[in-house]
């Protein structure tokens, strides 16, 4: 079964195949262990990835013209979408942490502060995608798609950089460049579209941090299945632009062909929405608790997203410790 961008074609075949993989994927990337975690993830579960100053956004790179010429990064996701055995997904007991508030000093700005694009370098191709700032401890993570942050499997992105409410080639909040990615290896060694989910660690454009800057959304792991969520991201191809912000909302439903644990929404966002959050409930107020991944050409109108149990958990535990 292809999968494809909602409505705007079926992936090409191959596209994974054409990016450049080289050393890049070979060095550098670690598997961490869970010590800390408070899941039933093992310690070969975390691949992750820091990134070489060389390979950092610089402060001119992601000008305004780049930003809006970047590629929408579902062409990443590929033809196939990995077979995955119901019951496949670690589950443990349920894991909840709060939201993060913004320091009440900063002013608000539309649309969301703190869900915003992302943009990143693989195979000397830019792309984008859509992302969210989450609580953690060290107050400096992004969540996103897998697919965003690696190409699954392959390399780990260069020039990442998370842009907090985007609007119209604007960052009223200024660019975070990535030190860091984490995705689970699941999807960095396996591709597996089950566990399509990403973490990155940024640095501060001001020295004050990504939370007390624009908030940060709560998550939540190992929930049940068939929850109702409001889905939000920048979709780019038609007919929308990638400029503003859209959401979705409906009840989850399992993968109809049992490809893959993951879950689906009714919803028509197209290419460039990857990697937007979910929040259970109505609004962006509700816990974070999956990410725009992928959607079927034969499945209309329906956005899939992983289900996120224990590897995705213990991925969170690391990369917001």
């Amino acid at each position: 079964m292809k999968v494809s961008k909602l409505r705007s074609g079926t992936f090409r075949s191959g596209a994974l195949a054409a990016l450049a993989v080289g050393a890049l994927c070979l060095t550098g990337v670690v598997s961490v262990g869970a010590a800390n975690a408070t899941t039933d993830a093992s310690s070969s579960d975390v691949s992750r990835w820091v990134v070489p100053q060389t390979q950092e956004a610089g402060s001119s790179y992601w000008t305004s013209q780049r930003m809006m010429s970047a590629t929408p990064g579902e062409v990443l996701v590929g033809d196939n979408v990995a077979s995955a055995p119901s019951g496949n997904v670690k589950v443990g007991s349920k894991k909840s942490v709060d939201k993060q508030k913004a320091d009440p000093q900063v002013t608000s700005v539309t649309p969301v502060d703190n869900i915003g694009k992302v943009f990143f370098t693989l195979g000397g191709v830019d792309y984008v995608c859509s992302g969210n700032a989450i609580a953690s401890g060290n107050e400096n993570t992004v969540v996103t798609a897998g697919h965003c942050v690696n190409e699954g499997p392959g390399a780990f992105a260069s020039k990442f950089t998370f842009v907090p409410a985007y609007l119209n080639g604007s960052a009223p909040f200024g660019q975070w460049n990535a030190t860091e990615l984490y995705a689970p290896t699941n999807w960095a060694s396996g591709g597996d579209i089950t566990y399509d989910t990403g973490f990155a660690v940024v640095a501060s454009p001001t020295g004050t941090s990504l939370s007390d800057t624009v908030g940060a959304s709560g998550v939540s792991f190992n929930n049940s299945r068939g929850l109702t969520y409001s889905a939000y991201g920048y979709p780019a191809a038609s007919p929308f632009n990638g400029q503003t912000l859209e959401t979705c909302y409906g009840t989850a439903t399992d993968d109809p062909y049992g490809q893959s644990e993951s879950q689906g929404i009714p919803c028509d966002m197209t290419g460039g929405s990857s990697g937007g959050p979910w929040f259970i409930g109505s609004g962006s107020n509700g816990y974070q608790n999956s990410v725009n991944s992928y959607g079927y050409s034969t499945v209309r109108n329906t956005m899939f997203g992983p289900y996120w149990g224990s590897v995705i958990a213990s991925t969170y535990d690391q990369a917001s410790a």
